[in-house]
């Protein structure tokens, strides 16, 4: 008679990838929330280490300490970035998501630190990861309101490109100008020199490092002071317009089909009024 509790499994594999799965991805589970909780709070530690190893002073009194705490967190978050390529079953599309790619780079920098000196500081993109305190809170309603940002700012990438490549052109025209006018006698040494004045002076942000001495130069200067703030208003009323109309078709995809009634939370999936599913709708 065959043995049959010595025959292995074949589904064994599958079950235990399916509990990792909830238990990584997902947060409906007490285990799935604990996980994402206790992962919240080793991002929150490491990106603390490695702000504290930039001080000097800590670095001079922990900093082997420190250096020891980073590579722990970097080898239990290499472990948790391969668990979850390895439970999840479309890997090729979470690595290309964008929890993937952030979560593929919050590991890289420590490894590259060890062939670029100090590149292990940018491990602070870790912090991005913390986005998924939306998931655990359920602030569904945020996520859904940083797409319709989203949708908006690809709507107006053209006009943007459009506004910028005219901003080029500006502050290019100015800086020649500048360096015809003010010469190198008064800092204007360049005509780069003289873009990066007019950057900082169309912007508002004039550091005081280049200025003019002339009259002309200080006249095209206020022209170009004021020409600043008119900038500074377009590419925001162009966003909001795009953000107007994403928002209005957001509001339509929420629409009930059966009763008419508008309005819904962007989390809904009922009909606030005849509970209908709202995505037959």
């Amino acid at each position: 008679m065959i043995d049959i509790m010595s025959q292995p499994n074949p589904n064994l594999g599958a079950t235990r990838r399916q509990r990792m799965y909830s238990t990584i991805f997902g947060t409906d589970t007490p285990a799935g929330r604990r996980f994402d909780i206790i992962l919240i709070w080793l991002i929150l530690a490491s990106v603390t280490a490695v702000m504290l190893e930039t001080v000097a002073e800590i670095r001079a009194r922990f900093g082997s300490i420190l250096i020891f705490i980073e590579w722990l967190f970097t080898g239990i978050f290499t472990l948790e970035y391969i668990l979850r390529i390895w439970c999840h079953p479309k890997p090729k599309q979470y690595a290309k998501s964008f929890f993937g790619i952030v979560d593929l780079l919050s590991v890289l920098p420590t490894y590259l630190g060890l062939v670029l000196a100090g590149s292990h500081v940018l491990t602070v993109v870790r912090v991005f990861r913390i986005v998924r305190l939306f998931r655990i809170l359920k602030l569904f309603r945020y996520i859904s309101e940083a797409e319709v940002l989203l949708t908006a700012l690809r709507n107006s990438r053209a006009k943007i490109t459009v506004f910028f490549t005219v901003v080029a052109g500006i502050v290019v025209t100015m800086g020649a100008l500048m360096h015809l006018v003010e010469g190198e006698a008064n800092g204007f040494t360049s005509i780069p020199k003289s873009i990066y004045w007019a950057v900082t002076t169309l912007t508002t942000v004039g550091f005081g490092d280049v200025v003019p001495k002339t009259v002309l130069g200080q006249t095209i200067a206020t022209f170009i002071m004021l020409l600043g703030y008119a900038i500074l208003a377009v590419p925001t009323g162009i966003v909001s317009v795009e953000i107007s109309q994403a928002s209005k078709q957001s509001d339509a995809r929420r629409i009930c089909s059966n009763c008419g009634i508008k309005d819904h939370q962007s989390d809904a999936l009922f009909c606030r009024k005849c509970a209908l599913s709202l995505g037959e709708n």
